[in-house]
């Protein structure tokens, strides 16, 4: 499982025109699942992301997480971060999830973030959807399950 997470002031999704999740002060997080997948490693990444301290304290320094900035998620399906682009030119998505057991994933992750943080929104899983963010600092971490298993 791999999610970039960008600290952002503000972030969005649009599908067909519409905005059907946005977020100020936060994380966006584009979510990849592989095959190898499972809840036990969403239930570690999800505690991993909840307390990611990223966010600066009164002395500038990053020592703060979501919880303490009172800050939102916006979590968005994106099966590409597991692109293969070893042998030509046309990436391979053969390690990215099923779509069905995938799908099931996300929306587990979306319901423990919901536990956790007051404001969740998210994309729509498959859906061709345009994401707009500001970034913040720019401050983007990648966290690959299996570099923190």
């Amino acid at each position: 499982m791999r999610f970039v997470i960008q600290r952002v002031k503000q972030a969005e999704v649009v599908v067909e025109d519409r905005c059907i999740g946005k977020i100020n002060h936060g994380f966006l997080v584009l979510i990849g699942i592989n095959n190898e997948d499972n809840r036990q490693i969403a239930d570690k990444m999800v505690k991993k992301l909840i307390g990611l301290r990223i966010f600066e304290d009164e002395n500038g320094k990053t020592n703060l997480d979501l919880k303490s900035v009172n800050g939102e998620l916006l979590l968005v399906s994106q099966f590409t971060l597991y692109a293969d682009c070893k042998k030509g030119n046309r990436p391979s998505f053969i390690r990215a999830g099923e779509p069905q057991m995938a799908q099931e994933l996300y929306q587990y992750i979306i319901e423990l973030c919901k536990q956790e943080i007051d404001v969740v929104e998210t994309g729509s899983f498959g859906a061709d959807m345009k994401v707009s963010l500001l970034n913040d600092g720019p401050f983007t971490v990648i966290l690959d399950s299996d570099e923190i298993m």
